[in-house]
């Protein structure tokens, strides 16, 4: 598995995982029993693709965490398909923030199984 390039890496301030998000959590294999989760970590995260000048596609990643930060970069909760542009994931990562804040996060994977 190839490992994420933290240089383009730009998450937002952690959200605490609302009682709702919580128990669609405990449901999904991103959730480890051993080391339970208590925050949100969402990330604009950049991949640099392979050409000879360096551009990149852009999606965001939201991650289960505890409350300093420390996350499975190999279990994310939900990752957006790659974008061309970096504001699109921006917006995209400051809906997620507004749904986690309002315990609504776990929808977007409810949404996921439905399409």
């Amino acid at each position: 598995m190839k490992t994420p390039n933290y240089h383009d890496f730009y998450q937002k301030t952690l959200i605490p995982i609302g009682f709702n998000d919580l128990l669609v959590l405990n449901e999904f294999e991103s959730y480890d029993i051993d080391s339970p989760s208590t925050h949100w970590l969402i990330a604009v995260e950049g991949e640099q693709l392979s050409q000879p000048k360096i551009y990149y596609h852009w999606k965001v990643s939201i991650y289960p965490s505890n409350c300093e930060g420390d996350f499975n970069w190999k279990k994310p909760f939900y990752c957006t398909p790659s974008m061309v542009s970096m504001d699109n994931a921006h917006d995209i990562a400051c809906s997620f923030v507004s749904l986690s804040q309002q315990d609504q996060l776990s929808t977007i994977k409810v949404q996921e199984k439905i399409s």
